[in-house]
């Protein structure tokens, strides 16, 4: 389906630039702890963007076809990257500490689409 692999290559360049922001912008201006929760967004959304490159590719093979249950965990894996990833930019650059409770809803909508795409290969 290529709106998964439009949504993996946008979030994949934009983990890129968002791991060059973090490396030289930021650099200076953030601690030690910032900057590590910074880099653990970029891995995950790069991690991720490359699921959904994937996802992508098997909506498209005649094999996986219009398959519902693999559409499930692209937008669950997509989900996953704005609330997980997402939490913790926002989290880096304010230093709000409530917002490392809604990280874990990230990673759990990255397991259920991982789940998703496990059933989806099964049930082909």
């Amino acid at each position: 389906m290529p709106f998964f692999i439009i949504a993996g290559a946008i979030n994949a360049a934009l983990a890129v630039a968002l791991g060059a922001f973090g490396a030289h912008a930021l650099e200076g201006k953030l601690t030690e702890k910032y900057i590590a929760i910074w880099e653990t967004a970029v891995q995950y959304q790069m991690f991720h963007a490359v699921g959904l490159l994937i996802i992508g590719v098997l909506a498209s093979d005649a094999i996986f076809g219009d398959n519902p249950t693999l559409k499930k965990a692209g937008y669950f894996i997509l989900a996953g990257i704005i609330i997980f990833s997402g939490s913790l930019y926002v989290l880096s650059l304010s230093g709000i500490g409530v917002l490392g409770a809604i990280t874990p809803i990230g990673g759990v909508a990255f397991i259920i689409g991982w789940i998703f795409l496990i059933i989806a290969t099964l049930k082909r």
